[in-house]
């Protein structure tokens, strides 16, 4: 997948004046690669479009105008675009009782080896980014990728299932990809024009 360039970042001026309508659209973009597993963790599949929206986001909170800083923030938010041989996503531990957040998270060490997406019921283990949990703590928010071979695309091509799947001793949970999850998340996989259709699509309302 194509990373965002300075070719895609609308100016201040621009963005200010359509940024009610963009957050809008990456909204209803966002449904499609928003997968709750369970009642506590949710992935975010990250793309195009949700890149190049949390990169013009930082740009305008920040005020950042100048080309190198621009730079810099695209360099910081493409490590988040997945591969074409790859799904990246940014999970987020959801804990809604404030006193019991420390004690629902300490609860999910390990999780970093027990998250994976089956194909056709093999399993494609994610990789985690690290420094983002010890022995004794981890963050509620993690980066993962799954890496997807050639098979498993094929696979995938074909028509075969495909579950996000957790078996952490303390939590499990398998949450099928189907419907418009399956057609942004596997879609764009097996064609990344699809990708640049989205971003389209949310910038300017393509």
């Amino acid at each position: 997948m194509r990373p965002i360039g300075l070719e895609d970042i609308l100016g201040r001026e621009r963005y200010g004046q359509a940024r009610d309508g963009i957050r809008r659209r990456l909204i209803d973009h966002k449904r499609g690669r928003r997968v709750a597993v369970g009642d506590r963790l949710t992935l975010v599949f990250e793309d195009r479009a949700t890149v190049w929206y949390q990169t013009q986001e930082m740009l305008w909170v920040e005020q950042i105008t100048d080309l190198d800083a621009i730079r810099e923030e695209l360099d910081v938010y493409n490590a988040l675009m997945p591969s074409d041989a790859e799904l990246s996503a940014t999970l987020l531990v959801e804990i809604s009782e404030q006193a019991r957040i420390r004690e629902e998270l300490l609860g999910l060490l390990g999780i970093d080896r027990h998250v994976g997406l089956d194909v056709g019921g093999r399993r494609i283990a994610a990789e985690f980014e690290g420094g983002r949990q010890t022995d004794d703590q981890i963050s509620a928010v993690q980066y993962v990728r799954f890496p997807v071979d050639a098979t498993s695309r094929e696979a995938l091509r074909s028509g075969a299932e495909a579950n996000v799947v957790v078996d952490h001793a303390r939590y499990a949970a398998r949450t099928p990809l189907v419907g418009l999850q399956r057609d942004s998340i596997v879609g764009e996989l097996l064609d990344p024009a699809l990708a640049d259709a989205a971003l389209r699509r949310v910038r300017d309302g393509e």
